[in-house]
């Protein structure tokens, strides 16, 4: 069986075609031969057609790890996260976020609601992720239009990929962080039970305090609207609502009600030899979180008439989510032993999910849904530089809401797809032509039509074709230096919120009306890269431009309904470009001392044909770190500025920008090629105020201050 190198600045062609475990080799970025750089893809050696990459996995995870893979993946080139809380948050490429960006475990979905609002959490686990890929681009030909923006691959050992080579193979991970005064811990086993079948399990637990922040909770803006509340309530009498302003005002140091407790339990197994694969695992995933409270959310409903001012006024316990998720996987896949196909691979997925939001003590909404995923992927055999996949991708979702803020009714979406990538190599000139057909059906009902007690309730079907086309050219214009093109057209089908939602949304602070007649969503994308090595030197570079037609928003229409104010989705023409860069230069790399800089760059501009700047895009960012390493001893020192943004939609705050500075060392105690570990670290060491412009919640959910985390990994 013939293998082709994928390096790490590459992408493959799906996630579910990287099955062979990593290889160690040099990163082309940082180049640190210690770390897990190189997958092993099935058919391609360079996948331009989607440039933009990142893989984040071993040291770099571990330093990283925090409650939600969001977060983890924020100091990514092009990657910023909707850090709504520390119990939910989500990676945001380029600027987009939700139904624009997908989140996949090995390949497919996570089966879950974190698309449907910033405040649901996704369903990965950082202690028992092994690797995250990173795509960017015009990623929704191999992965579904929901991938419109980029995907993440989040990859465990839940299904075996390999025989431990001496019989089994145990990890440990352990973690105490002091700003969230919080402890993680997870393990994991394979073990192989004679020469062709392996078992494995896993399971993991976190649990933190309210995170303690490096200023007030509050932005400025927000926090002279409360004391001008709390004035105007103490002159017209209302002493308890101007006590309660004020101490909203006055908040600093801790962030109340961000609190987390998450615990996860897996197993599967796989029987492998050389004729190929096949195993299946099942896993429970359970958390339960705070979200934080936004100045005068509790107020929001009932103000209508006497009775409904006494039910507006009465005091709310805080609003905690309790989540859980059954899930249940299966991979295979067969060679075929040689001719046009190299291989036939199969991965398919379920998931019973059912999360409650709690207002105290009382149940307030239930979100259910039971989805399934499947992939079939035919891999070609090299052919003389031709070689490629052509696969057939299904899901389907069903997904209900009870309660007060059920704001999206039933409803039921179908989706299934057949798609193509294909390879070509002539000399120094590589060739990528992909597409995807790829039919969505989306039906509800008991779809709302109007606001409040002048709704009609009907029942809705809609059903849409997209097709998606994209081609790259590269050219080697020196043995480790490639420049590439492509060009893409990707259309997407809207969501069930996008068409259905009729309800009043606490977490966005909205009452959200969809549009049951929204059109496709379509992007022309071009996306230019230059990226390789030359001597002590290795870069990425990419610059990126799109151009929407029937982008689907949300916009404030200016008008109130249920005492929130009324976002309408709508369409229009929209703009998004930026950029991305990352680099790093070898210092010193002699006598087992190598000394690197590095430095990663990332900006985005969006703008929506007649309503302005999109909201909630990420301003210019500029990370640069020093790292050095010798034997089994390591540090980095790095800083982060970013940006003030102040190009903001019209019900939007301006953000102020931020320079964080975070420091670590590590130690191998059992020396320099043992992946045992100790890293000792500090994040945002002089404790400031940041808060991420791309979060629903920035102007009163600041990022954590100072955190000095303590993390170790023990393998054997």
């Amino acid at each position: 069986m013939k293998k082709f190198a994928l390096l790490a600045t590459t992408v493959l062609a799906s996630p579910a075609l990287a099955q062979s475990a990593p290889e160690t080799n040099r990163d082309p970025v940082h180049g640190d031969e210690s770390r897990v750089i190189i997958v092993t893809a099935d058919f391609v050696d360079e996948l331009d057609i989607l440039a933009g990459t990142s893989i984040v996995t071993g040291d770099e995870l571990l330093r990283q790890l925090e409650p939600q893979i969001g977060d983890v993946l924020a100091r990514q080139p092009g990657v910023s996260a909707t850090s709504f809380s520390p119990g939910a948050s989500r990676p945001v490429l380029r600027g987009l976020q939700g139904e624009r960006v997908r989140v996949l475990t090995d390949g497919i979905g996570t089966l879950d609601v974190s698309n449907t609002s910033v405040d649901h959490a996704v369903t990965i686990d950082p202690l028992v992720t092994e690797r995250i890929e990173i795509f960017r681009g015009p990623a929704a030909l191999l992965f579904g239009s929901q991938a419109i923006g980029g995907a993440v691959n989040a990859l465990d050992r839940r299904i075996p990929r390999a025989i431990p080579e001496n019989g089994y193979h145990l990890d440990a991970i352990g973690s105490y962080s002091s700003a969230y005064d919080g402890y993680s811990g997870s393990a994991a086993a394979d073990i192989a039970l004679g020469e062709q079948f392996v078992v494995h399990i896993d399971g993991s637990y976190r649990k933190t305090e309210d995170v303690e922040v490096g200023g007030f909770v509050l932005t400025p803006a927000l926090r002279a609207q409360q004391l001008a509340i709390a004035e105007e309530e103490f002159e017209e009498g209302n002493f308890g609502e101007a006590e309660e302003a004020l101490e909203f005002a006055e908040l600093r140091g801790v962030l109340p009600n961000s609190a987390t407790e998450t615990y996860t339990l897996g197993g599967g197994f796989a029987f492998i030899n050389e004729g190929g694969s096949l195993g299946a695992s099942v896993s429970y995933f359970d958390s339960r979180y705070g979200v934080p409270a936004r100045p005068g959310a509790e107020h929001a409903h009932g103000e209508e008439g006497e009775e409904g001012e006494e039910e507006g006024e009465e005091e709310e316990g805080p609003v905690t989510i309790d989540l859980k998720q059954y899930r249940a996987d299966l991979r295979g896949e067969v060679f075929t032993g040689g001719g046009f196909l190299e291989k036939i691979k199969f991965r398919s997925g379920f998931s019973d999910y059912q999360h409650i939001e709690f207002e105290g003590d009382e149940v307030g909404t239930v979100f259910d849904t039971q989805g399934f995923e499947t992939r079939l992927e035919l891999v070609q055999n090299d052919r003389n530089g031709w070689r490629g996949v052509t696969g057939f991708q299904g899901s389907t979702r069903k997904f209900s809401a009870v309660g007060a803020e059920a704001f999206v009714p039933p409803n039921d979406t179908d989706q299934y797809g057949i798609f193509t990538l294909q390879e070509f190599e002539f000399g120094p000139i590589g060739v990528e032509l992909s597409g995807r057909y790829e039919r969505t059906d989306v039906r509800s009902d008991s779809v709302a039509i109007g606001l409040e007690e002048d709704a009609i309730i009907t029942a809705v079907d809609r059903d849409f074709n997209a097709f998606s086309i994209a081609g790259g050219v590269n050219y080697a214009i020196a043995p480790d230096v490639k420049l590439g093109l492509n060009l893409s057209r990707v259309e997407r089908a809207p969501s069930a919120e996008e068409l259905f939602s009729n309800g009043p949304h606490i977490a966005t602070q909205a009452f959200e009306v969809g549009d049951p007649f929204l059109e496709k969503e379509r992007s022309l994308g071009a996306e230019a890269y230059l990226r390789g090595e030359a001597g002590a030197a290795r870069f990425q570079l990419a610059a990126y431009y799109s151009r929407f037609d029937n982008f689907i928003y949300e916009t404030d229409t200016g008008l109130e309904a249920d005492g929130l104010p009324l976002f309408q989705f709508l369409q229009s023409d929209a703009d998004y470009y930026g950029f991305e860069a990352q680099a790093s230069y070898d210092l010193i790399d002699r006598e087992g001392l190598r000394v690197t800089i590095d430095g990663v760059a990332d900006y985005t501009r969006a703008k929506i044909d007649g309503d302005g700047p999109a909201p909630r895009i990420p301003p210019l960012r500029i990370l640069g770190g020093v790292e050095a390493e010798t034997g089994s001893l390591g540090a980095r020192v790095e800083a982060e500025w970013v940006d003030d943004q102040n190009r903001t939609a019209s019900f939007e705050l301006p953000t102020e920008g931020y320079t964080m500075v975070n420091a670590s060392v590590s130690w191998r105690p059992f020396g320099a090629r043992n992946e045992t570990l100790l890293i000792l670290s500090g994040d945002n060491l002089f404790d400031v105020d940041a808060r991420r412009h791309a979060s629903f919640t920035k102007d009163f959910v600041p990022l954590a201050g100072r955190n000095i985390k303590l993390s170790a990994r023990l393998s054997f």
